[in-house]
């Protein structure tokens, strides 16, 4: 039996000169083993051992034609959390995922404008909402987004969008569907189908209600795996750390990062990591409708610095990154003249007529003012507002609480397929290092039902830490870039 490892972590595999094992210097035997069945799979990776290349493809391939029973699903996925995966196990499963269904393939000449962004997820985080269409502003004719749903108390980018009526994100056939909405657009944002990565559609439901969410290796191939079919030219990953990200610390975050950066590089995908901090909400809006408005806001040329800061410095090294710019800081600078002069909301508002949005009430959307955008999008039924308990400066909004509160209000899924509630959410009236009046109005909370609980609304206000210092300026959320090897050097 192999030593346990640390839960939810990628470990070394040293290979010793003629193993026979999968990764080792000689190839396989000359007759294969037989495969193994799934109880034996999961009673070895529960124990601490390794998993072979064979055993992982037979693995996903039971989850794929439905022969894997869902108990067997999330006692794998539990399995994994406890015990971790090796670099070689990554791998193998981000492949054997990529491979479950279609692959995409571009024309020859997108080659260099083939880039894309993930997030781990956090709270108010709809960078992707602004970051597609400024990208594709930018001259990236392609930034096919596979996207995912809300996974714990983090919102999707899918469940974003489709809060806005019409919006489709599925297309069908994807290929065919999405290479047209590249060449009118050049960005859409889809959604995984059963022909398009169809093994992490089923076990990224899987983990939503199964507690491997924090899972290293299955975040790692999750995300790689839909990033290896789309064929890019770079991709950057935003790792979230804090006390309302997956991983708390910056320390953690970085250790997922560079398995990113890492198996990335053996499966031959340029790969860079950007760590961002999540205690706070990012932005001032939390919740489907109310973060579509806010990204069209900062698409407007306004909006929170945080979130326009935080847009620009990824976009910034996404084009470098892919050569098309000969720095980061020129990269950002070409990001903010799309949402300064509006052609990051002109291609925003053609992806949504392209894939489904009535063309005037995109049109609408996107010209429209804040207060005409609110009347044109879901609304809750009630709005109630926090007073601030006592003067002081906001120190922290934490965005855990908030976040909890919301999820349970109708805002998050506590089992797969869950429907929403898409206009629940809060607004943050203040915003961190600003001096506040006790008494003074912080949050407005969106919600469907009459009034909010008394152990919600003290959850809410325990949110709000003041402090005595005097008013500053927030921080970035922006802290650390991870390269890909090829990049450390320079």
């Amino acid at each position: 039996m192999a030593a346990p490892v640390t839960p939810g972590h990628l470990t070394p595999n040293p290979v010793a000169p003629g193993d026979l094992s999968w990764g080792g210097l000689r190839g396989p035997p000359d007759t294969p083993p037989e495969p193994k069945q799934l109880p034996e799979l999961i009673r070895l990776k529960r124990d601490g051992d390794r998993l072979s290349e064979g055993d992982i493809r037979g693995f996903v391939r039971a989850v794929v034609d439905g022969s894997a029973q869902g108990v067997q699903i999330g006692a794998m996925l539990m399995a994994i959390r406890l015990q971790g995966m090796d670099l070689e196990e990554t791998v193998a499963l981000t492949q054997a995922m990529a491979k479950s269904g279609e692959q995409l393939e571009w024309p020859e000449a997108w080659h260099q404008q083939l880039v894309d962004k993930h997030s781990t997820g956090g709270v108010g985080d709809k960078v992707s909402l602004v970051l597609a269409p400024a990208l594709a502003a930018c001259g990236c004719k392609q930034v096919p987004m596979i996207s995912g749903r809300g996974l714990g108390h983090t919102g999707g980018t899918l469940d974003k969008l489709e809060s806005i009526p019409g919006f489709t994100v599925i297309q069908s056939p994807e290929q065919v569907q999405m290479q047209g909405l590249l060449e009118q657009v050049g960005c859409c944002i889809v959604g995984q189908s059963k022909k398009l990565v169809p093994a992490d559609g089923i076990l990224y439901e899987a983990r939503d209600v199964t507690a491997t969410v924090d899972s290293l290796p299955l975040i790692t191939a999750s995300i790689l795996s839909k990033k290896v079919v789309e064929s890019l030219s770079a991709l950057l990953v935003d790792v979230k750390f804090g006390a309302a990200a997956v991983f708390p610390s910056q320390a953690e975050a970085r250790e997922l990062a560079g398995a990113l950066v890492g198996v990335g590089a053996g499966l031959g995908l340029r790969v860079a990591a950007a760590l961002t901090a999540m205690d706070n909400p990012l932005g001032r809006s939390v919740g489907h409708t109310l973060e579509v408005e806010e990204a069209l806001l900062c698409m407007d040329g306004a909006g929170p610095p945080d979130l326009r800061d935080l847009v620009t410095r990824l976009g910034g090294t996404l084009l470098w990154l892919s050569g098309q710019a000969e720095d980061p800081a020129v990269g950002a600078a070409r990001v903010a003249a799309t949402l300064d002069d509006g052609s990051a909301r002109d291609r925003f508002e053609r992806m949504l007529a392209t894939q489904g949005v009535d063309p005037w009430l995109a049109r609408a959307l996107c010209s429209g003012t804040p207060a005409q955008r609110r009347q044109l999008l879901p609304r809750a039924r009630e709005q109630e507002e926090l007073l601030a308990p006592a003067d002081g400066t906001v120190e922290l909004v934490r965005a855990l609480p908030l976040a909890r509160v919301l999820h349970e209000l109708g805002a998050g899924r506590s089992r797969a397929g869950e429907p929403l509630r898409p206009a629940v959410g809060a607004e943050l009236l203040v915003g961190v290092g600003q001096k506040l009046r006790r008494g003074t109005p912080w949050l407005r909370v969106h919600l469907d039902a009459p009034a909010l609980s008394d152990p919600q609304r003290r959850a809410l206000q325990g949110a709000l830490v003041l402090s005595d210092r005097a008013p500053f300026a927030a921080p970035s959320p922006f802290a650390e870039l991870i390269l890909p090897p090829t990049d450390t050097q320079q």
